[in-house]
């Protein structure tokens, strides 16, 4: 796929995500992503493997949310296999706390899956707000 192709492929499932589909997303992770947490924070960790992700970060985030989470997405940028997305987030938490992070992807697409993903965040937020992902 193209650059124009991969940034079109994101730019609707991240769409979907604005309107709490998460479906589109999870479908386009490949079977072996590998999914990287930057900065200092209990959340921050490599995760290898849709099941993985699925299991270890998705599920543990949903279980902490009062409501649908939300991303909307603000830039895309596409260059070869890649496409950077920056995103605002949007989700009250149990805990009665907001959490409405802003994010940077880098992305990787191949074949029309995402295989990677480095994930820049407000890591202090996410301390402040979501318990142990363990």
């Amino acid at each position: 796929m193209s650059a124009t192709e991969n940034k079109r492929m994101l730019q609707n499932v991240f769409d979907e995500m604005a309107k709490g589909n998460t479906a589109p997303f999870v479908h386009c992770l490949a079977d072996d992503i590998c999914w990287r947490f930057m900065g200092s924070t209990k959340w921050t960790k490599t995760y290898r493997g849709k099941k993985s992700v699925r299991q270890d970060l998705l599920a543990p985030l949903a279980a902490q949310f009062a409501n649908q989470y939300t991303s909307t997405p603000l830039r895309l940028i596409a260059e070869d296999d890649y496409v950077v997305v920056e995103l605002q987030g949007n989700v009250m938490c149990k805990s009665g706390n907001p959490y409405n992070n802003r994010y940077c992807y880098v992305c990787r697409v191949k074949n029309g899956e995402l295989t990677e993903i480095t994930e820049y965040m407000d890591t202090a937020l996410a301390d402040a707000v979501l318990a142990d992902p363990a």
